[in-house]
């Protein structure tokens, strides 16, 4: 080890002109080699900054903080070291103020006002002046270009290198979204201002279209059979199709293999199936083989065929996600394999095959043609699945927007804004249910567990009393001899 650096006059007197000055003090060391240890001068007695340079890595200074000025470490480029480490000074004016972390600005706000008035002003001199364009959608789509145009040239003037491009990109990206945001908006408050008269009587949800004619007012019959087959339908196909896609993504994840290929291939085809192939599917096969009637039954059967590939795919990409050390956990402590796919994965999955099942529904739930081809028409209310027509509310939503009559449009209306609620209610208990993410437990589960620990700890108590008891020694027995 070499000895510790001295400072020469020179240095001396450079670092007392840099103290009068006020600037931090700074301390000047020729090179650092690998093995080498120096110590700085200290500029007050307690206060003594080390660097050292561990062999076989590279150096790296750790100077040590002054109370009320930075200390600046300025090193003369060496072969081995060189650079300057500065530490901040404190904040005089107190906590620091909390940053911005959007990314947008006021003048990115101006910006799209201004592009959007350039360009909506553009369009009119060319439409109106110019130009013999007609038609709103042409006008809105030159508007639109015209906008993203001026919007990349002011953002051009402010920023530069990427960031324009990457303006003109989010700008793209929102109003996409704006546009799709938009469009459900329009369906939903369309579709309640053209059925929002038959909401008003209260017969319309407890009442079924059996006493109702076609020139009947709103006053008389209502689309309760419609819920009620609907229900009941889309129930008996989760029932079917809830277990079976689960499985078979249990399969196609756990028991990979030339077959498993083989289902996934077959899976990923059937989710472009046109749902009137899968009625005619469950028509030909069990109505005309096996001499199924027309029921709710045999529409249910026909709306698992084109929710199962849905839950399937989807329900396989998510278990796919779950991280493979904790099956190997799981097997590691002696699990057997359809303990930790029942213990680990699919609760680890629970959110996401939630959502599996959501979209299956959102699919199956809507279907018509499937269910007027295997379960038929009526206007009464049948709660048999297995015997006589049963109808669902989209295709009670289809024959009566086909009416003619003004009251049975307003009720086809009605029943599709009653359909867009039922699966809104359906969609929101479905994430109550099995929303929270792994490990995660209700109010009551927690609550349950507490009580558990608590059982658990009285009984712990009470057997370490009895074995205290047990073992204790009389008072007059003897003490036992230590050993020798």
């Amino acid at each position: 080890m070499t000895e510790p650096h001295r400072p020469s006059p020179a240095e001396q007197r450079a670092m007392g002109e840099d103290i009068a000055a006020g600037d931090a003090p700074t301390a000047t060391i020729p090179s650092v080699r690998v093995g080498d240890t120096r110590t700085l001068p200290a500029v007050d007695a307690a206060e003594t900054t080390e660097l050292t340079a561990a062999p076989g890595a590279p150096p790296r200074p750790e100077p040590r903080s002054l109370p009320e000025v930075a200390t600046r470490i300025s090193t003369q480029p060496g072969p081995d070291l060189a650079g300057t480490t500065t530490l901040p000074r404190p904040s005089p004016g107190g906590p620091e103020r909390r940053r911005v972390t959007t990314t947008l600005r006021a003048t990115d706000y101006w910006a799209m006002l201004g592009a959007a008035a350039a360009a909506l002003a553009t369009a009119g001199l060319l439409y109106t002046q110019l130009t013999p364009f007609t038609g709103l959608l042409g006008f809105a789509v030159l508007s639109y270009l015209l906008f993203l145009g001026v919007y990349a040239l002011l953002v051009s003037l402010d920023e530069s290198g990427p960031a324009v491009p990457d303006r003109v990109a989010a700008a793209l990206a929102a109003t996409i979204a704006y546009v799709l945001l938009a469009g459900l908006a329009l369906v939903i408050v369309f579709t309640l201002v053209r059925g929002y008269e038959p909401l008003l009587f209260p017969n319309f949800l407890t009442q079924d279209m059996s006493l109702a004619g076609p020139l009947q007012g709103l006053e008389v019959g209502g689309i309760l059979h419609g819920i009620a087959g609907t229900l009941i339908e889309i129930a008996i196909a989760l029932a079917i199709t809830v277990p079976l896609g689960i499985l078979c993504a249990v399969f196609l994840n756990e028991l990979p293999g030339a077959f498993s290929r083989f289902v996934r291939t077959i899976v990923e085809a059937m989710t472009a199936l046109p749902s009137i192939v899968a009625g005619l599917f469950i028509y030909a096969t069990a109505i005309m083989l096996l001499g199924l009637d027309l029921s709710g039954f045999a529409a249910s059967l026909a709306i698992t065929v084109m929710m199962l590939p849905i839950v399937i795919r989807a329900a396989d990409v998510v278990i796919r996600l779950v991280p493979g050390t904790l099956r190997e956990a799981s097997l590691a402590l002696g699990a057997s394999q359809w303990r930790t796919v029942w213990h680990v994965t699919l609760p680890t999955a629970r959110s996401g095959l939630t959502t599996a099942v959501i979209l299956g529904t959102a699919r199956g739930i809507g279907e018509t043609s499937p269910v007027l081809i295997t379960a038929g028409f009526t206007t009464n209310l049948n709660l048999n699945p297995l015997e006589g027509p049963m109808v669902s509310l989209p295709l009670l939503a289809f024959r009566l927007i086909a009416s003619p009559e003004p009251a049975m449009i307003a009720r086809g209306f009605g029943a599709a804004f009653t359909l867009m609620v039922l699966v809104l209610v359906l969609f929101v208990l479905a994430r109550i249910i099995g929303g929270r993410g792994p490990g995660r437990l209700s109010r009551r589960q927690e609550h349950r567990r507490v009580r558990r620990s608590r059982r658990d700890a009285a009984r712990m108590a009470r057997r370490a009393a009895q074995r205290a008891n047990a073992y204790a020694l009389p008072s007059d027995a003897p003490a036992a001899e230590p050993p020798r």
